[in-house]
This record gives C-alpha cells, structure tokens and sequence, in this order.
C-alpha cells in the first residue's frame, strides 16, 4: 500500500464504529486504519468507549484548551499508526474525521502541525484558537443539514474560516442526514481521495 487513511471516531464510540467507511471509500494502493482515541470516555471509563478529550462541562470558551492540550496523545496515535504501516511521509496520510475525531483532525491540518495530503471532517467544527496555519492540502467539510449534535452552521464556520486563511476548502451539506457522514459526502470523499492519490500512479 502507498498511502494510509487514519480515521478518527467521535466522543463516546471506539476505532472499529466508524471503520465501515473503508467500503465507501477504497481505493487500489490505500490502507485504513482506525485507531482508538487515548483517553477512556468520562461517561463509561471501564468500558470501551474513548475520547480524544473530555466534553464534561465542555463550553465554547473551554474547548479549545482542552483541544491544545489533546494535541500531544492525538500526535503519538498518528504516528503510531503510520509507522505501523510502514508510512514515514505524512502527505501520503488522509485524515477522515467525524464529530471530535474530526474537530481534532481540522486541528491538526488548521494548525499546520500536520501536513497531510487530505483532509475529510465529517460533522465536526474547527474550534483551534487563531491564529490559523493550515496545511496546503484539499479538504473537505461534510455536515448533514438536520445533526442535532453538532449544527449545520459549524460547518460553515469552518469553512470560511479556513478559507479566510488560505485553506482550499470544500463544504457539503447534505439534506435529510443527521450526525452521521452521508451518501454525498462519503462520495465526495472517495473522489478526493482518488485525486489525491493520483500521481502515484502517473
């Protein structure tokens, strides 16, 4: 395999409850990996669900410090699961995030901390503290129009906001879709994908 896509699963689940994606989005030459976020879920900690940072008492004035802080154990789980699949160059790794996995993901890339060759946010938000630095890589921001987790609008935050610092960034919204990645954008993500891994099979 030549390039690896991570996903990253939201608060409260575990790695293998969002890895049925990889049968939306394969592709000849790309693995997939779903590793578990390093931290037990505050609801259930002796059960399997993680977290990537606790939402207890989460507010919108809080959440990007305990988003800072996660960085370092986010960090450490991608270059685990690269070094695992022999990957050392993180532009042959896409993210695909959904809900906190993807607020850590859009972290990542806004921050320039990770220069990966893709990025998919599935019913996230970008809550980083300015100033952003993101990463020259496509991405693309998917949000159905009826979550009721995480609104509709936080994706078009995100957008214009990576946008306003020179991110190419594409947005979907996707009628009739909760929180829960939909049939458009799982297309949409299957078609960045294969563009991204375009050259190396030039």
């Amino acid at each position: 395999m030549t390039h690896l896509a991570i996903f990253l699963h939201g608060v409260g689940a575990h790695g293998s409850s969002i890895a049925w994606m990889a049968d939306h989005l394969a592709l000849p030459g790309l693995a997939f990996a779903a590793p578990d976020a390093p931290f037990a879920f505050d609801a259930s900690p002796a059960g399997p669900a993680r977290q990537w940072f606790s939402v207890a008492g989460v507010t919108a004035e809080n959440r990007p410090a305990r988003i800072a802080a996660a960085r370092a154990p986010f960090d450490e789980t991608l270059r685990a699961q690269m070094a695992a699949h022999g990957i050392s160059d993180p532009a042959r790794v896409a993210l695909i995030g959904f809900s906190q996995g993807a607020i850590m993901a859009l972290d990542a890339v806004a921050t320039g901390r990770w220069q990966v060759g893709a990025l998919v946010a599935f019913s996230g938000r970008l809550a980083s503290a300015p100033p952003l630095a993101p990463a020259a890589c496509p991405i693309l921001i998917a949000h159905g129009l009826q979550d009721s987790v995480i609104p509709a609008s936080e994706a078009r935050a995100a957008r214009a906001a990576l946008a306003a610092a020179g991110a190419d960034a594409d947005l979907i919204l996707e009628d009739r879709v909760g929180h829960a990645p939909g049939p458009q954008g799982l297309a949409a993500a299957r078609t960045l994908l294969a563009r991204w891994m375009e050259p190396a099979s030039v």
